[in-house]
Protein backbone atom coordinates (compact mmCIF):
# COMPACT_ATOMS: atom_id res chain seq x y z
CA UNK A 1 0.00 0.00 0.00
CA UNK A 2 2.79 2.19 1.07
CA UNK A 3 5.07 1.46 -2.12
CA UNK A 4 1.89 2.14 -4.26
CA UNK A 5 1.48 5.79 -2.18
CA UNK A 6 5.17 7.17 -2.81
CA UNK A 7 6.55 5.87 -5.45
CA UNK A 8 8.37 8.63 -6.55
CA UNK A 9 10.35 8.91 -2.82
CA UNK A 10 10.96 5.39 -2.87
CA UNK A 11 12.48 5.89 -6.23
CA UNK A 12 14.75 8.55 -4.69
CA UNK A 13 15.82 6.53 -1.90
CA UNK A 14 16.85 3.63 -4.46
CA UNK A 15 19.15 6.31 -6.27
CA UNK A 16 20.68 7.70 -3.27
CA UNK A 17 21.14 4.28 -1.88
CA UNK A 18 22.56 3.30 -5.00
CA UNK A 19 24.89 6.22 -6.09
CA UNK A 20 26.53 6.11 -2.16
CA UNK A 21 27.04 2.28 -2.88
CA UNK A 22 29.04 3.24 -6.07
CA UNK A 23 30.72 5.84 -4.81
CA UNK A 24 32.00 3.32 -2.24
CA UNK A 25 33.30 1.18 -4.59
CA UNK A 26 34.81 3.58 -6.78
CA UNK A 27 36.51 4.72 -3.31
CA UNK A 28 37.67 1.51 -2.11
CA UNK A 29 38.88 0.99 -5.77
CA UNK A 30 40.65 4.16 -5.93
CA UNK A 31 42.45 3.12 -2.48
CA UNK A 32 43.12 -0.14 -3.36
CA UNK A 33 44.90 0.29 -7.01
CA UNK A 34 46.46 4.16 -6.86
CA UNK A 35 47.11 4.55 -3.04
CA UNK A 36 47.56 1.47 -1.52
CA UNK A 37 51.32 1.49 -1.40
CA UNK A 38 51.44 4.89 0.34
CA UNK A 39 49.01 3.90 2.91
CA UNK A 40 50.49 0.61 3.33
CA UNK A 41 53.96 2.54 3.64
CA UNK A 42 52.06 5.10 6.28
CA UNK A 43 50.81 2.18 8.25
CA UNK A 44 54.38 0.76 8.28
CA UNK A 45 55.80 3.91 9.52
CA UNK A 46 53.92 3.97 12.21
CA UNK A 47 53.70 0.51 13.31
CA UNK A 48 57.06 -0.08 12.81
CA UNK A 49 60.75 1.14 14.01
CA UNK A 50 63.69 0.17 12.27
CA UNK A 51 66.92 0.52 14.27
CA UNK A 52 70.42 0.13 13.11
CA UNK A 53 72.56 -2.01 15.33
CA UNK A 54 76.22 -0.83 15.92
CA UNK A 55 78.67 -3.31 15.10
CA UNK A 56 81.13 -3.43 18.16
CA UNK A 57 84.64 -1.44 16.33
CA UNK A 58 87.66 -3.37 17.32
CA UNK A 59 90.60 -2.84 19.26
CA UNK A 60 93.48 -1.84 18.37
CA UNK A 61 96.61 -3.60 20.87
CA UNK A 62 99.76 -3.06 21.21
CA UNK A 63 102.13 -6.12 20.71
CA UNK A 64 101.67 -8.25 24.07
CA UNK A 65 97.42 -7.50 23.71
CA UNK A 66 97.22 -4.64 26.06
CA UNK A 67 94.59 -2.10 24.56
CA UNK A 68 95.65 1.26 23.48
CA UNK A 69 91.66 1.92 21.90
CA UNK A 70 88.42 -0.03 22.72
CA UNK A 71 84.82 -0.04 22.50
CA UNK A 72 82.88 0.40 25.79
CA UNK A 73 78.97 0.30 26.12
CA UNK A 74 77.05 3.87 26.64
CA UNK A 75 73.57 4.73 26.23
CA UNK A 76 72.54 7.72 23.95
CA UNK A 77 69.46 9.69 24.53
CA UNK A 78 66.44 9.99 22.05
CA UNK A 79 62.95 11.73 21.53
CA UNK A 80 59.49 11.12 20.57
CA UNK A 81 59.13 14.24 19.14
CA UNK A 82 55.32 13.86 18.18
CA UNK A 83 54.94 12.48 21.92
CA UNK A 84 56.43 15.60 23.04
CA UNK A 85 54.54 17.99 20.84
CA UNK A 86 51.44 16.88 22.30
CA UNK A 87 52.44 17.34 25.92
CA UNK A 88 51.46 20.34 28.21
CA UNK A 89 54.74 19.83 30.63
CA UNK A 90 57.30 19.85 27.08
CA UNK A 91 59.16 22.91 28.73
CA UNK A 92 59.74 21.01 31.47
CA UNK A 93 61.02 18.43 29.88
CA UNK A 94 63.19 20.05 27.86
CA UNK A 95 64.66 22.64 30.75
CA UNK A 96 65.30 19.14 32.69
CA UNK A 97 67.09 17.45 29.81
CA UNK A 98 69.31 21.04 29.28
CA UNK A 99 70.11 20.55 33.24
CA UNK A 100 71.19 17.46 33.18
CA UNK A 101 73.36 17.25 30.01
CA UNK A 102 74.06 20.65 30.09
CA UNK A 103 73.13 22.07 27.17
CA UNK A 104 71.01 25.09 25.87
CA UNK A 105 67.42 24.39 26.27
CA UNK A 106 67.34 26.20 22.70
CA UNK A 107 69.34 23.34 20.95
CA UNK A 108 66.81 20.55 22.48
CA UNK A 109 64.17 22.65 21.62
CA UNK A 110 64.95 22.44 18.21
CA UNK A 111 65.52 18.90 18.08
CA UNK A 112 61.98 18.17 19.44
CA UNK A 113 60.43 20.60 17.16
CA UNK A 114 59.78 18.62 14.69
CA UNK A 115 57.23 16.60 13.35
CA UNK A 116 59.12 12.81 13.78
CA UNK A 117 58.56 9.53 15.75
CA UNK A 118 62.91 9.64 16.33
CA UNK A 119 65.48 12.18 17.27
CA UNK A 120 68.68 11.95 18.70
CA UNK A 121 68.98 14.41 21.43
CA UNK A 122 72.62 13.64 22.95
CA UNK A 123 74.88 10.67 21.80
CA UNK A 124 76.99 8.60 23.82
CA UNK A 125 76.86 10.48 27.43
CA UNK A 126 78.95 9.44 30.40
CA UNK A 127 77.04 6.53 32.66
CA UNK A 128 76.32 9.08 35.31
CA UNK A 129 74.41 11.77 33.16
CA UNK A 130 72.52 8.52 31.59
CA UNK A 131 71.58 7.35 35.51
CA UNK A 132 70.63 10.95 36.14
CA UNK A 133 68.10 11.04 33.26
CA UNK A 134 66.80 7.93 33.73
CA UNK A 135 65.98 7.94 37.27
CA UNK A 136 63.87 11.24 36.11
CA UNK A 137 61.56 9.28 33.89
CA UNK A 138 60.61 11.65 31.35
CA UNK A 139 58.20 11.18 28.89
CA UNK A 140 58.91 10.98 25.67
CA UNK A 141 61.88 10.13 26.20
CA UNK A 142 64.02 7.21 25.51
CA UNK A 143 67.49 5.20 25.54
CA UNK A 144 69.38 3.38 23.08
CA UNK A 145 72.60 1.34 24.08
CA UNK A 146 75.44 2.06 21.83
CA UNK A 147 79.31 1.71 21.80
CA UNK A 148 82.16 4.53 22.13
CA UNK A 149 85.50 4.31 21.76
CA UNK A 150 87.62 4.91 24.59
CA UNK A 151 91.77 5.65 24.50
CA UNK A 152 92.67 4.09 28.07
CA UNK A 153 96.07 6.19 27.78
CA UNK A 154 94.70 9.13 26.13
CA UNK A 155 98.09 10.90 24.24
CA UNK A 156 100.38 7.59 24.27
CA UNK A 157 100.84 6.75 20.91
CA UNK A 158 98.49 9.29 19.51
CA UNK A 159 99.75 9.46 16.01
CA UNK A 160 99.91 6.00 15.63
CA UNK A 161 96.53 4.92 17.19
CA UNK A 162 94.74 8.32 15.71
CA UNK A 163 91.02 8.94 17.11
CA UNK A 164 87.03 7.75 15.14
CA UNK A 165 84.55 10.21 15.74
CA UNK A 166 80.71 9.31 17.32
CA UNK A 167 79.65 7.61 14.79
CA UNK A 168 82.81 5.22 14.86
CA UNK A 169 84.44 6.02 11.37
CA UNK A 170 88.28 6.37 12.12
CA UNK A 171 89.25 9.89 11.38
CA UNK A 172 92.95 9.76 11.58
CA UNK A 173 96.17 7.64 12.24
CA UNK A 174 95.63 3.75 12.24
CA UNK A 175 91.67 4.10 12.95
CA UNK A 176 91.38 5.95 9.41
CA UNK A 177 93.67 3.91 7.93
CA UNK A 178 92.56 0.42 8.94
CA UNK A 179 88.48 1.27 9.36
CA UNK A 180 87.38 -1.27 7.00
CA UNK A 181 88.68 -3.82 9.56
CA UNK A 182 87.70 -2.29 12.47
CA UNK A 183 84.13 -1.16 11.92
CA UNK A 184 82.39 -4.03 11.09
CA UNK A 185 79.30 -4.24 9.62
CA UNK A 186 76.05 -3.03 11.00
CA UNK A 187 73.06 -4.64 12.34
CA UNK A 188 69.39 -4.09 12.35
CA UNK A 189 65.88 -4.87 14.29
CA UNK A 190 62.73 -3.65 13.43
CA UNK A 191 60.24 -2.98 16.38
CA UNK A 192 56.54 -3.37 16.45
CA UNK A 193 54.32 -0.47 17.76
CA UNK A 194 51.02 0.06 18.83
CA UNK A 195 48.51 2.96 18.19
CA UNK A 196 50.12 5.08 20.57
CA UNK A 197 53.47 4.69 19.25
CA UNK A 198 54.82 2.06 22.58
CA UNK A 199 56.74 -0.75 21.76
CA UNK A 200 55.45 -3.86 22.21
CA UNK A 201 59.26 -5.46 22.65
CA UNK A 202 58.39 -7.77 19.58
CA UNK A 203 60.75 -8.17 17.13
CA UNK A 204 61.25 -8.82 13.20
CA UNK A 205 63.62 -8.39 10.46
CA UNK A 206 66.52 -9.47 12.79
CA UNK A 207 69.78 -9.17 11.66
CA UNK A 208 72.75 -9.49 13.87
CA UNK A 209 75.88 -6.71 13.11
CA UNK A 210 79.07 -8.00 12.64
CA UNK A 211 81.87 -6.92 14.82
CA UNK A 212 84.88 -5.59 13.80
CA UNK A 213 88.49 -7.29 13.61
CA UNK A 214 90.97 -6.28 16.09
CA UNK A 215 94.60 -4.73 14.71
CA UNK A 216 97.51 -6.10 16.84
CA UNK A 217 100.29 -3.40 16.84
CA UNK A 218 104.23 -4.16 16.77
CA UNK A 219 104.33 -0.88 19.84
CA UNK A 220 104.67 -2.33 23.08
CA UNK A 221 103.08 -0.16 25.50
CA UNK A 222 106.27 0.05 28.41
CA UNK A 223 108.87 1.87 25.47
CA UNK A 224 106.25 3.55 24.00
CA UNK A 225 105.39 4.89 27.69
CA UNK A 226 109.75 5.01 28.39
CA UNK A 227 110.09 6.78 25.27
CA UNK A 228 107.41 9.40 25.56
CA UNK A 229 108.45 10.57 29.31
CA UNK A 230 112.27 11.12 28.02
CA UNK A 231 110.86 12.73 24.66
CA UNK A 232 108.46 15.30 26.80
CA UNK A 233 111.38 16.09 28.87
CA UNK A 234 113.65 17.24 25.79
CA UNK A 235 110.98 19.03 24.35
CA UNK A 236 110.02 20.95 27.08
CA UNK A 237 113.82 21.48 28.74
CA UNK A 238 114.96 23.03 25.19
CA UNK A 239 111.73 24.89 24.49
CA UNK A 240 111.46 22.87 21.07
CA UNK A 241 109.77 23.43 17.95
CA UNK A 242 108.68 19.61 17.78
CA UNK A 243 110.77 16.36 18.59
CA UNK A 244 110.68 12.75 17.36
CA UNK A 245 111.47 9.52 18.49
CA UNK A 246 111.23 6.10 17.03
CA UNK A 247 112.67 2.53 17.97
CA UNK A 248 112.86 -0.74 16.26
CA UNK A 249 114.28 -3.64 16.36
CA UNK A 250 116.61 -3.97 13.62
CA UNK A 251 116.50 -7.62 13.34
CA UNK A 252 112.22 -7.56 11.91
CA UNK A 253 112.03 -4.05 11.12
CA UNK A 254 109.08 -3.81 14.00
CA UNK A 255 108.65 -0.36 15.22
CA UNK A 256 108.53 -0.68 19.04
CA UNK A 257 107.78 3.48 20.32
CA UNK A 258 106.96 5.75 17.76
CA UNK A 259 105.89 9.19 18.94
CA UNK A 260 106.06 13.07 18.29
CA UNK A 261 106.41 16.22 20.01
CA UNK A 262 103.41 18.74 19.91
CA UNK A 263 100.82 15.89 21.07
CA UNK A 264 97.22 15.82 21.81
CA UNK A 265 94.78 14.00 23.92
CA UNK A 266 92.90 11.14 21.90
CA UNK A 267 89.92 11.30 24.63
CA UNK A 268 89.47 15.66 23.51
CA UNK A 269 90.65 15.09 19.36
CA UNK A 270 88.38 18.06 18.32
CA UNK A 271 89.75 20.34 20.60
CA UNK A 272 93.80 19.28 19.19
CA UNK A 273 95.49 21.16 16.37
CA UNK A 274 96.10 19.90 12.93
CA UNK A 275 100.32 20.91 13.77
CA UNK A 276 99.59 18.37 16.91
CA UNK A 277 98.18 15.95 14.78
CA UNK A 278 100.89 16.12 12.74
CA UNK A 279 102.86 12.96 12.40
CA UNK A 280 106.58 14.45 12.10
CA UNK A 281 108.57 11.05 11.91
CA UNK A 282 107.41 10.29 9.00
CA UNK A 283 106.32 14.10 7.16
CA UNK A 284 108.99 16.41 7.96
CA UNK A 285 112.07 16.54 6.16
CA UNK A 286 115.13 18.50 6.90
CA UNK A 287 118.79 18.69 5.94
CA UNK A 288 120.37 15.86 8.42
CA UNK A 289 123.84 17.45 9.14
CA UNK A 290 126.66 14.83 10.24
CA UNK A 291 124.54 12.59 11.40
CA UNK A 292 124.43 11.45 7.83
CA UNK A 293 127.65 10.84 7.70
CA UNK A 294 126.92 7.12 8.61
CA UNK A 295 126.52 6.59 4.81
CA UNK A 296 130.03 8.23 3.45
CA UNK A 297 131.71 5.99 5.97
CA UNK A 298 129.57 2.58 4.73
CA UNK A 299 130.77 3.33 1.19
CA UNK A 300 134.45 4.81 1.72
CA UNK A 301 134.81 1.01 3.23
CA UNK A 302 132.69 -0.58 1.50
CA UNK A 303 134.77 0.87 -1.77
CA UNK A 304 137.97 0.16 -0.01
CA UNK A 305 138.83 4.08 -0.65
CA UNK A 306 140.23 4.25 2.60
CA UNK A 307 141.09 2.70 5.79
CA UNK A 308 140.00 3.24 9.34
CA UNK A 309 144.01 4.10 10.64
CA UNK A 310 144.62 6.15 6.75
CA UNK A 311 145.89 9.66 7.78
CA UNK A 312 143.91 12.41 6.60
CA UNK A 313 145.02 16.24 6.94
CA UNK A 314 141.52 17.88 8.59
CA UNK A 315 143.44 21.53 7.69
CA UNK A 316 143.50 22.63 11.01
CA UNK A 317 139.23 23.63 10.06
CA UNK A 318 139.19 25.58 6.66
CA UNK A 319 139.68 23.89 3.54
CA UNK A 320 138.19 25.47 0.10
CA UNK A 321 135.83 23.10 -2.36
CA UNK A 322 135.26 24.70 -5.67
CA UNK A 323 134.16 28.66 -4.30
CA UNK A 324 133.09 27.49 -0.60
CA UNK A 325 135.23 27.82 1.97
CA UNK A 326 134.30 24.72 4.57
CA UNK A 327 134.95 24.34 8.28
CA UNK A 328 134.75 22.11 11.26
CA UNK A 329 133.37 23.04 14.59
CA UNK A 330 136.76 23.07 16.31
CA UNK A 331 140.54 22.57 14.43
CA UNK A 332 141.65 18.89 13.58
CA UNK A 333 145.33 18.24 12.02
CA UNK A 334 146.06 15.28 10.70
CA UNK A 335 143.82 12.31 12.19
CA UNK A 336 143.17 8.71 11.49
CA UNK A 337 139.74 8.27 9.45
CA UNK A 338 138.36 6.22 12.28
CA UNK A 339 138.74 9.60 14.50
CA UNK A 340 137.57 12.01 11.37
CA UNK A 341 133.93 10.14 12.17
CA UNK A 342 134.07 10.02 16.12
CA UNK A 343 135.22 13.59 15.85
CA UNK A 344 132.63 14.56 13.15
CA UNK A 345 134.82 16.26 10.94
CA UNK A 346 133.34 18.01 7.56
CA UNK A 347 136.34 18.60 5.83
CA UNK A 348 137.94 15.07 6.79
CA UNK A 349 134.76 13.34 5.12
CA UNK A 350 134.19 15.49 2.19
CA UNK A 351 137.95 14.61 1.34
CA UNK A 352 136.99 11.07 1.45
CA UNK A 353 134.06 11.76 -0.46
CA UNK A 354 135.95 13.15 -2.98
CA UNK A 355 138.10 10.25 -3.13
CA UNK A 356 134.37 8.12 -3.61
CA UNK A 357 133.41 10.63 -6.39
CA UNK A 358 129.67 11.90 -6.34
CA UNK A 359 128.17 9.08 -8.61
CA UNK A 360 129.44 6.56 -5.83
CA UNK A 361 128.15 9.01 -2.90
CA UNK A 362 124.88 9.27 -4.92
CA UNK A 363 124.67 5.27 -5.55
CA UNK A 364 125.27 4.40 -1.82
CA UNK A 365 122.61 6.98 -0.33
CA UNK A 366 119.98 6.10 -2.67
CA UNK A 367 120.55 1.94 -1.40
CA UNK A 368 120.04 3.36 2.25
CA UNK A 369 116.71 4.50 0.63
CA UNK A 370 117.24 8.25 0.74
CA UNK A 371 114.69 10.27 -1.55
CA UNK A 372 112.26 6.98 -1.70
CA UNK A 373 109.76 6.18 1.20
CA UNK A 374 111.23 3.05 3.81
CA UNK A 375 107.88 1.82 3.24
CA UNK A 376 106.20 1.91 6.18
CA UNK A 377 102.32 0.61 6.70
CA UNK A 378 102.15 4.62 7.45
CA UNK A 379 100.30 6.78 4.87
CA UNK A 380 101.71 10.36 4.30
CA UNK A 381 105.62 9.47 4.41
CA UNK A 382 107.52 11.70 2.51
CA UNK A 383 110.06 10.56 0.20
CA UNK A 384 112.53 13.71 1.14
CA UNK A 385 114.84 14.61 -1.56
CA UNK A 386 118.52 13.33 -2.94
CA UNK A 387 119.54 14.88 -6.08
CA UNK A 388 120.47 12.91 -8.69
CA UNK A 389 124.65 13.63 -10.04
CA UNK A 390 123.71 15.19 -12.59
CA UNK A 391 121.69 18.48 -10.76
CA UNK A 392 124.71 18.62 -8.18
CA UNK A 393 126.85 21.72 -8.15
CA UNK A 394 130.42 21.99 -7.61
CA UNK A 395 130.07 22.67 -4.58
CA UNK A 396 127.61 19.63 -3.81
CA UNK A 397 130.63 17.12 -3.35
CA UNK A 398 131.43 19.08 0.25
CA UNK A 399 127.92 19.52 0.89
CA UNK A 400 125.60 15.96 0.85
CA UNK A 401 128.28 13.76 2.05
CA UNK A 402 128.34 15.85 5.43
CA UNK A 403 124.25 16.43 5.21
CA UNK A 404 123.77 19.34 3.25
CA UNK A 405 122.10 19.72 -0.65
CA UNK A 406 120.04 16.19 1.13
CA UNK A 407 116.77 16.33 3.09
CA UNK A 408 115.73 13.06 4.83
CA UNK A 409 112.32 12.04 7.37
CA UNK A 410 113.42 10.48 11.15
CA UNK A 411 112.21 7.29 9.57
CA UNK A 412 114.67 7.76 6.90
CA UNK A 413 117.15 7.96 9.45
CA UNK A 414 116.11 5.12 11.70
CA UNK A 415 116.11 2.53 8.53
CA UNK A 416 119.80 3.69 7.92
CA UNK A 417 120.90 2.90 11.20
CA UNK A 418 118.78 -0.43 11.59
CA UNK A 419 120.33 -1.79 8.45
CA UNK A 420 124.17 -0.88 9.74
CA UNK A 421 123.13 -2.57 12.70
CA UNK A 422 121.67 -5.53 10.79
CA UNK A 423 125.23 -6.23 9.16
CA UNK A 424 124.01 -4.59 6.10
CA UNK A 425 120.27 -6.11 5.56
CA UNK A 426 117.67 -3.31 5.05
CA UNK A 427 114.58 -4.42 6.75
CA UNK A 428 111.23 -2.72 6.06
CA UNK A 429 109.76 -0.83 8.73
CA UNK A 430 106.39 -1.58 10.07
CA UNK A 431 104.19 -0.86 13.33
CA UNK A 432 100.95 -3.39 12.95
CA UNK A 433 101.49 -7.37 13.72
CA UNK A 434 98.82 -8.83 12.15
CA UNK A 435 94.74 -8.60 12.40
CA UNK A 436 92.55 -10.85 14.55
CA UNK A 437 88.84 -11.16 14.97
CA UNK A 438 87.46 -11.98 18.14
CA UNK A 439 88.17 -15.74 18.30
CA UNK A 440 91.89 -14.78 18.05
CA UNK A 441 91.62 -16.42 14.25
CA UNK A 442 94.63 -14.83 12.42
CA UNK A 443 92.93 -12.81 9.30
CA UNK A 444 96.28 -11.19 8.08
CA UNK A 445 99.99 -10.96 9.41
CA UNK A 446 102.64 -9.14 8.69
CA UNK A 447 105.79 -10.47 7.98
CA UNK A 448 109.50 -9.55 8.30
CA UNK A 449 110.56 -7.98 5.22
CA UNK A 450 114.17 -7.21 3.29
CA UNK A 451 114.48 -4.25 1.14
CA UNK A 452 118.08 -4.64 0.32
CA UNK A 453 121.68 -5.44 0.89
CA UNK A 454 123.29 -2.03 1.69
CA UNK A 455 127.07 -3.29 2.57
CA UNK A 456 128.20 -6.09 3.37
CA UNK A 457 128.73 -7.61 6.85
CA UNK A 458 131.86 -7.11 6.86
CA UNK A 459 131.99 -3.42 6.29
CA UNK A 460 128.83 -3.31 8.63
CA UNK A 461 131.26 -4.55 11.21
CA UNK A 462 133.63 -2.04 10.56
CA UNK A 463 131.38 0.60 10.72
CA UNK A 464 129.95 -0.43 13.72
CA UNK A 465 133.10 -0.57 15.86
CA UNK A 466 133.56 2.94 14.61
CA UNK A 467 130.30 3.85 15.69
CA UNK A 468 130.89 2.53 19.15
CA UNK A 469 133.96 4.97 19.49
CA UNK A 470 131.75 7.91 18.47
CA UNK A 471 129.90 7.27 21.58
CA UNK A 472 132.94 6.27 24.11
CA UNK A 473 135.32 9.56 23.34
CA UNK A 474 134.10 11.40 20.41
CA UNK A 475 131.00 13.81 19.87
CA UNK A 476 128.51 10.95 21.33
CA UNK A 477 129.34 10.31 25.08
CA UNK A 478 125.96 11.13 26.14
CA UNK A 479 124.41 8.58 24.93
CA UNK A 480 126.22 5.99 26.95
CA UNK A 481 124.45 3.30 29.08
CA UNK A 482 125.98 2.08 31.83
CA UNK A 483 127.07 -1.91 31.03
CA UNK A 484 125.73 -1.59 27.38
CA UNK A 485 127.93 -0.80 24.79
CA UNK A 486 126.40 1.99 22.24
CA UNK A 487 127.20 3.32 18.63
CA UNK A 488 125.62 6.02 17.69
CA UNK A 489 126.26 9.26 15.24
CA UNK A 490 125.37 12.99 16.28
CA UNK A 491 124.23 15.36 13.94
CA UNK A 492 123.83 19.25 14.34
CA UNK A 493 122.43 20.68 11.10
CA UNK A 494 121.55 24.60 10.64
CA UNK A 495 118.25 25.22 9.02
CA UNK A 496 117.47 27.17 5.97
CA UNK A 497 115.70 30.16 6.65
CA UNK A 498 114.93 32.49 3.74
CA UNK A 499 117.68 30.69 1.24
CA UNK A 500 120.51 30.90 3.91
CA UNK A 501 121.67 28.66 6.70
CA UNK A 502 120.49 30.08 9.91
CA UNK A 503 123.21 30.72 12.87
CA UNK A 504 120.03 30.90 15.31
CA UNK A 505 117.78 28.18 14.24
CA UNK A 506 118.89 23.95 14.62
CA UNK A 507 118.02 20.59 14.22
CA UNK A 508 119.65 18.14 17.17
CA UNK A 509 119.83 14.71 16.06
CA UNK A 510 121.18 11.40 16.95
CA UNK A 511 120.93 7.45 15.78
CA UNK A 512 122.10 4.68 17.14
CA UNK A 513 122.26 0.81 18.39
CA UNK A 514 122.93 -1.30 21.88
CA UNK A 515 124.29 -3.21 22.13
CA UNK A 516 126.87 -3.10 19.67
CA UNK A 517 127.93 -7.01 19.49
CA UNK A 518 124.55 -7.78 19.12
CA UNK A 519 122.22 -4.78 18.69
CA UNK A 520 118.79 -5.48 20.08
CA UNK A 521 117.24 -2.09 19.64
CA UNK A 522 118.01 1.34 17.18
CA UNK A 523 116.59 4.67 17.47
CA UNK A 524 116.61 8.26 16.34
CA UNK A 525 116.09 11.31 17.89
CA UNK A 526 115.39 14.33 16.79
CA UNK A 527 114.59 17.82 18.14
CA UNK A 528 113.72 20.59 16.31
CA UNK A 529 114.98 24.18 16.92
CA UNK A 530 116.12 23.02 20.64
CA UNK A 531 117.65 26.18 22.50
CA UNK A 532 119.79 27.12 24.41
CA UNK A 533 121.41 24.24 23.66
CA UNK A 534 121.09 22.81 19.87
CA UNK A 535 124.21 20.30 19.68
CA UNK A 536 122.53 16.84 18.42
CA UNK A 537 125.23 15.34 21.76
CA UNK A 538 124.29 17.53 23.95
CA UNK A 539 120.33 17.82 23.41
CA UNK A 540 119.20 14.22 21.58
CA UNK A 541 122.28 11.95 22.81
CA UNK A 542 120.93 11.81 26.51
CA UNK A 543 117.33 10.82 25.00
CA UNK A 544 118.80 7.57 23.37
CA UNK A 545 120.43 6.60 26.39
CA UNK A 546 117.84 7.05 28.60
CA UNK A 547 115.15 5.18 26.46
CA UNK A 548 117.48 2.27 25.26
CA UNK A 549 118.53 1.90 28.79
CA UNK A 550 115.37 1.55 30.03
CA UNK A 551 114.07 -0.59 27.56
CA UNK A 552 117.14 -2.93 27.85
CA UNK A 553 116.53 -3.64 31.28
CA UNK A 554 112.56 -3.94 30.49
CA UNK A 555 113.03 -6.76 27.80
CA UNK A 556 115.67 -8.39 30.12
CA UNK A 557 113.34 -8.29 32.98
CA UNK A 558 110.28 -9.97 30.31
CA UNK A 559 112.70 -12.38 29.33
CA UNK A 560 113.70 -13.89 32.86
CA UNK A 561 109.82 -13.78 33.67
CA UNK A 562 109.18 -15.83 30.75
CA UNK A 563 111.91 -17.99 31.73
CA UNK A 564 111.06 -18.58 34.91
CA UNK A 565 107.36 -18.88 34.14
CA UNK A 566 108.42 -21.98 31.44
CA UNK A 567 110.11 -23.53 34.15
CA UNK A 568 107.47 -23.82 36.86
CA UNK A 569 104.85 -24.77 33.79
Amino acid sequence: MFLRKYPSRLAIVFVVLLAGFLYSITFLLYIQIFRSSYLAHLAQKQHEHLITIDPKRGTIYDRNLRPLAMNLPVYSVCANARVLAQRHDKADVIAQLAKVLNIPSSDIAAKIDKNKFFVWIERKIPQDVYQKLKDLKLAGIGFIKESKRFYPNQTLAAHLVGFAGVDNNGLDGLERDYDKYLKGKEGRSMILRDAHQRELLLEKDYIAPVDGLDVVLTIDETIQFIAERALDKMYHKYNAKGASIIVMDPKTGEILAFANRPTYNLEDASKSSPESRTNRAIVFTYEPGSVFKIVTTCAALQEGVVKETDMINCEHGAYRVANHILHDHEPLGTITFRQVIELSSNIGTTKVAQRLGPQRVYNYAHHFRFGMRTGIDLPGEAKGNLKPVRLWSKTSIGAVPIGQEVTVTPIQLLGAIAAIANDGVYMRPFVVKYIKDSHDQMIKETKPQILDKVISSQTAARVKAILRGVVEIGTGKKAQIKGVSVGGKTGTAQKVVAGTYSHAHFYATFVGFAPVENPRLVAVVVCDEPHPAYYGGTVAAPVFSEVIGDALKYLDARQMAGAVSDDQG
